[in-house]
């Protein structure tokens, strides 16, 4: 029955493996479907959509580095076997885009992301586009991308305002969060849309009531038998403890149409049932009393859907904390590491149906609980739109989900859109990944006294960072240096009750296990009997450990091998910590590794395992590697990024450093972005780095190489009336550094002392 399942959710075998074929040159006929086009006139109504396909896929010979060309199949064949099906596109002529509102913890920089794509697919499409967003930070309020924009509050009365005074003909709620999400079934449920005649593109609001409504959901899962956890959902604090005696504790509240998981929390009695419903009731009309199943695994798959049926998963990520964390705040990995080949394809498969069944168009994220030990799963929840997770899927991926399903909210399809990433084949792929994505999130519970520092189900992140590498190892441990410089990597902290700690999940809880297995010398069963974290992550941990005890017998700098030094650095260790374990200095171990000939390698993100060339700007240092993917023949402008959110820095830098981006470039300037924000704008090159100064200066160094220093030729973005900015002074004189006072860059204070001595000792 599951192979039956699974050969009906795949896509077939001739999409799964991609479509080589050529991009037809553009004519005043053919709608623009490529980023780097400017918009053209709209579609031509008597030419089917068969005969526009045509002209798009034609039959050429195609190369592969290394390899004698090849003849790609006949594109007539393809397009005649029935694959493509006859669809027209959605007539609209103005489409109105409800944003997220002012930022609030669960709902970032994500869709500004998300929205700024929206824009961008409407622009290319000759469409006019209204924006909804009174955030003046964000990169989609500026005028550049959207046709008019309305500082106004995301709500009925003033949406319906701005429909009475635009007229558009087309509305998007998928790019806004659960704000914009919300809106759409208030407004459906008043009758605006039918009044004003304004069609909802992409996935329509009935299939978002079914998502969001817990009673709803859980009964349309059943119609097609994906199991979900034994759940009530109910409208008062008396059917809430009924259906509590029903169910059996412990249990967890859901909230209907929260953002963030606000409300939600764990009940182990009755008492503390009483107090979470009385609360959660007081921001949502419904909630869901559901079975607890916390200590399962959590995992997610990102789904897009078109409205021919075309159906493929993206992206699929594992949690390294168990279920009853929020993912947002839970570390997360991409690809999953510890699912086996059935029970990756169950849960795709499961996926699929769900998407299909509900009647998704656009992008969808899908949340499920795995039993550890056994084959038994458990849907958590569906959000049909735009989230966190996708923000992390596309970059991690290089795929582009919202700007995808933008375009088929227009009425394109996955067969006839072109592969981003390979700009040959066609968007009808699932990728294919030879690296690890981390994902850490940020906090900022320190600054708030007698906060509560435990995280659950409920989200309290403020910012997240993702890092790249070829080893879960190197890759772990680079994320942790980005969310916060002053780590140096896998390292732990002292508590009072390191037990407790362990059992109880806060925002310190990775310094709590590194404390355990580093110092503490807690093996990897009583680590996961504490935690419940699987123990392949632990297990990978444990080799972070014993390499920091191989270096600290070792003792001494003199003792260090090339060997040493490089099992290191392809764990991610960072010259800083391989020093504090041989009682050297980083200027000292830089030096050493320097002598062996070891510096790092510059990858390019391969979403296709190599099977057709990669044409990505999204770029990953690595010391699991013996050759750069890119030349650097070319010189550009660096411009330094915000890295993670915090309160005080936000998405406000990330409009500054995008603006100088598309300033620099239209006066033909190359723009290299280094930032490990996943939440940050365009660039020619983004690296995704580690806020370091020697990743910084070894960057610089590569791109430009015309003279002996290694950051001269090279210009260094800066933000306006910084700190660092007068601590820098002196070192730009000195290393002939040229700062341009455009964008932002915001670093704690700490780092300023650091990046004056370092600069003037590199240069």
């Amino acid at each position: 029955m599951l192979s039956t399942v699974y050969k009906a959710g795949r896509a077939p075998a001739l999409l799964r493996h991609g479509r080589r074929v050529a991009v037809a040159p553009q004519t005043a006929q053919l709608r623009s479907l490529t980023s780097g086009v400017q918009s053209l006139p709209v579609r031509q109504p008597t030419e089917s959509p068969i005969a526009r396909l045509q002209k798009r896929f034609l039959s050429v010979s195609a190369a592969r580095p290394g390899n004698a060309a090849q003849s790609a199949p006949n594109p007539y064949a393809y397009l005649d076997s029935g694959v493509i099906k006859p669809k027209e596109f959605v007539d609209v002529k103005k489409v109105l885009v409800i944003g997220s509102g002012g930022l609030a913890i669960g709902q970032a920089g994500e869709f500004d992301y998300s929205g700024s794509q929206a824009l961008k697919a409407l622009k290319e499409a000759g469409v006019s586009s209204v924006l909804m967003n009174p955030n003046i930070a964000t990169i989609q309020t500026n005028h550049s991308l959207a046709d008019e924009v309305y500082y106004l509050p995301i709500t009925p009365e003033y949406v319906e305002y701005v429909i009475q005074k635009e007229r558009p003909d087309g509305i998007f709620l998928s790019f806004g969060g659960q704000t914009a999400l919300n809106l759409g079934v208030q407004m459906e449920k008043l009758g605006m849309f039918e009044k004003y005649g304004v069609r909802v593109l992409g996935t329509s609001v009935r299939t978002l009531e079914l998502s969001e409504d817990r009673d709803l959901f859980a009964k349309a899962l059943e119609e097609i038998n994906i199991p979900i956890a034994k759940s009530i959902a109910v409208n008062t604090l008396d059917d809430a403890l009924e259906a509590a005696r029903n169910i059996g504790y412990p249990i967890i509240v859901r909230a209907a149409y929260a953002l963030g998981g606000l409300g939600s929390g764990f009940a182990n009695n009755e008492e503390e049932l009483r107090n979470m419903a009385a609360r959660s009731l007081t921001l949502s009309p419904q909630i869901l009393v559901e079975k607890s199943l916390k200590g399962w695994k959590e995992v997610e798959y990102e789904v897009v859907r078109d409205a021919n049926n075309n159906c493929i998963t993206v992206c699929n990520m594992e949690n390294f904390d168990p279920l009853g964390i929020h993912t947002g705040d839970s570390i997360v990995v991409a690809p999953s590491q510890t699912l086996s080949d059935e029970e990756y394809h169950m849960l795709r498969s499961a996926a699929i149906k769900i998407v299909r069944h509900l009647g998704v168009v656009g992008e969808c994220n899908v949340q499920y609980a795995l039993q550890p030990d056994g084959l038994d799963y458990r849907v958590i929840e569906v959000n049909a739109r735009l989230s966190r997770s996708s923000a992390l899927a596309s970059k991690a991926t290089g795929y582009p989900l919202a700007y995808t399903a933008a375009k088929i909210g227009l009425g394109h399809t996955l067969p006839e859109l072109p592969n981003a990433v390979t700009k040959t084949t066609t968007a009808n792929f699932e990728p294919s990944l030879d690296y690890i994505v981390t994902k850490i999130p940020r906090w900022d519970l320190s600054k708030f006294q007698h906060v509560k520092r435990d995280i659950g189900s409920a989200m309290k992140s403020v910012g997240e960072v993702m890092a790249i590498g070829r080893t879960f190892e190197e890759s772990f441990q680079k994320a942790i240096r980005q969310v916060d410089p002053n780590f140096v990597g896998f390292q732990g902290a002292k508590f009072e009750d390191l037990d407790f700690e362990l059992q109880n999940p806060t925002d310190r809880r990775w310094l709590a296990v590194g404390q355990a297995m580093l110092h503490e010398n807690y093996t990897v069963d009583r680590v996961h009997e504490l935690t419940k974290i699987d123990k392949w992550f632990l297990h990978k941990l444990q080799n972070i450990v014993d390499c920091t005890k191989e270096l600290q017998q070792i003792g001494s700098l003199q003792g260090l091998k090339k060997e040493n030094v490089l099992k290191a650095k392809k764990m991610g260790f960072s010259d800083k910590q391989i020093a504090h374990a041989v009682n050297s200095t980083e200027d000292e171990v830089r030096a050493r590794r320097l002598e062996f000939g070891i510096r790092p390698w510059v990858k390019k993100i391969d979403t296709l395992a190599a099977e057709f060339p990669a044409d990505t700007n999204y770029l990953y240092t690595t010391y699991n590697a013996s050759t750069h993917d890119i030349n650097f023949e070319d010189k550009g402008t660096v411009i330094l990024g915000s890295g993670v959110y915090r309160i005080g820095s936000s998405v406000e830098f990330d409009w500054c450093a995008v603006s100088a981006t598309r300033a620099l470039k239209a006066m033909g300037e190359k723009t290299v972005m280094i930032n490990s924000n996943l939440q940050s704008g365009p660039s020619s090159l983004l690296w995704l780095s580690t806020p370091s100064l020697r990743a910084r200066a070894w960057l610089c160094r590569t791109v430009s190489r015309t003279c002996a220093c290694p950051i001269s030729c090279s210009c260094l973005v800066l933000p306006d009336l910084s700190r660092q900015q007068r601590a820098l002074e002196g070192a730009a004189a000195r290393g002939r550094l040229r700062i341009l006072k455009t964008a932002a860059f915001v670093n704690p204070a700490q780092m300023c002392l650091e990046w004056r001595q370092d600069l003037v000792r590199i240069c």
